[in-house]
Order: C-alpha cells, then structure tokens, then sequence
C-alpha cells in the first residue's frame, strides 16, 4: 500500500518469484516464504499468489498457511504476516509422517503452539488511545492492558535509552512545531505518527515519509527504540558504519525477533513431534 500496488509486474514483487524458483530448483527439505497481508487478501495478488502455491505443490511440497500477527508472540507491533511453510513429501517420509492423511496441506501443523497471547484477548483490552502531548510527562500505568506489549515495556527492557544505538535518530528540523502538535497515541495519519506508551506500536515501517515519534519527546523514535519494538533483545546492535537511512531501513524490513523465533519453534516441534 505504501508503493504502487503493481505486485508481481513491480520491481520488488518479483522478488516472490525468484524465491520460488529457487525453492524449485534447490529443493530444500522445507522452506518459510513471509510476505505483506496483501498478497493474500487482494484478489489480484492473490491469484499469483496461489499460482506460486500451485507450483510448489506440483514439486513434491506439501505447504501450510497462517496470517499471523506479531503481537500473537509478544512483539509490541501491530504488524499482520502471511506466512507460507512447505515440506518436500521425501522429508515427511523420511520423518515417519503419513503424507497421505494431510492431502496437499498440512491441517495439523502446530501454528498456535508457541503463541503467547490470543488475538481476541489482546484486542479486547481497554488500551489508552489519545492523551494530550507534554514533553516529558510521566504518566501511570493504566488497568485492563497487557503491560508486556507496550511500548514502555519494551523501552525500560531493553534500556533504550544507554543502548549503544540511542544516538540513531533524523533531528527534527522544519517539522518541529508539527511534532509538538500530535497527541501522544495519535496514529491516524501516514506519517507523524505518535507512539502512545501503555499501548502497541503500530506497524514499524521506515520510509515512504512514514515517520514515528516518541510517545514523550518532541522528536522520532531512535534506532534503539526502534530495535526494541522490532522485540530484538538489548544486546543486539546495529555497527555504528551503516548510514542512518539504511538503519532504519534494515529494522522496517526485518522480521520481528519473537515472531520468528516462534515460527522457527513451531517447524521444529512439527518435524520432532
């Protein structure tokens, strides 16, 4: 949505097919394909979509599907996934799987495993959703939230503010006054979006002029306070030689660190199991 919506004839949407192909032509045991929502719920994409689902299927690859978010494994973002998973029949064989009870899909693949909290669950919560901008106002920890998916929590754990990374930030110029003019949660708009601090990030996504500021402080998030909503633990860095632009870029693109984890933990309990 950020770009032109041209997906398999843009130049980043061919990106899904040279990963196919390689799939096809390296036949891995199994392999994890992750992509924006909407190559899964647009028509158009997703009759491409499932044109690359029908090749892997006709190599051998049994596949399995999940829109996740990576709130569901304790990342403080809201940032929605498809997720696409195949195994190679041989692999399944060769694990003792029965691959003729799943058909071409794997019903039974232990997605919700390694969740930590229930979509209905978190979305249910009474979560704060405006307060007035103060520089530097301390406020209370509301009720009926889930503290481990706020924003502060992740700040105060991983120490954002003496993390080698806290420097890592564009400095406000012309676009000061405009700062001062959000209120703390207000992330209605594209970009100058305001991060409320008893609440979830919106999702991490650095460029196209989408710009995230401090729930508290008159400026935009540092690379550290960036880092820690991507749920990366503290003692991950970023080398102080790669160019701003690139940091933030790099973090935007990233994977969230609890959801992967997760994922990756849900394919070994699978092939174990």
């Amino acid at each position: 949505m950020g770009g032109k919506n041209k997906g398999r004839t843009g130049k980043h949407g061919i990106l899904s097919d040279v990963y196919v192909e390689l799939i096809l032509k390296m036949q891995p045991h199994f392999f994890l394909f992750e992509n924006v929502k909407g190559l899964w719920r647009t028509k158009k994409h997703r009759e491409y979509y499932e044109e690359l689902k029908s090749k892997l299927f006709q190599k051998g690859y049994l596949l399995t599907e999940r829109l996740i978010n990576a709130l569901e494994y304790g990342v403080p973002q809201d940032r929605e996934r498809i997720i696409l998973i195949g195994f190679h029949k041989e692999f399944l064989v060769d694990n003792g799987k029965k691959t003729s009870v799943f058909g071409s899909y794997l019903e039974k693949f232990p997605w919700k495993s390694h969740i930590k909290y229930d979509k209905g669950k978190i979305f249910s919560q009474t979560w704060p959703k405006k307060t007035e901008f103060k520089e530097g106002r301390k406020t209370n920890q509301p009720k009926n939230i889930i503290p481990e998916l706020t924003v502060q929590h992740w700040f105060n754990l991983n120490d954002v503010e003496n993390h080698v990374n806290r420097v890592d930030f564009f400095q406000a110029r012309a676009g000061l006054t405009k700062m001062q003019s959000v209120e703390e949660g207000d992330d209605s708009k594209k970009s100058y979006k305001r991060l409320h601090r008893w609440r979830y990030s919106p999702t991490a996504c650095y460029g196209n002029n989408e710009v995230h500021l401090h729930p508290f402080y008159a400026r935009r998030l540092t690379a550290s306070e960036a880092l820690a909503l991507q749920s990366l633990p503290k003692e991950f860095e970023l080398p102080e030689e790669i160019s701003l632009t690139n940091k933030f870029k790099m973090i935007g693109n990233g994977v969230p660190f609890l959801a992967a984890k997760g994922v990756a933990s849900s394919i070994l309990s699978f092939i174990t199991q």
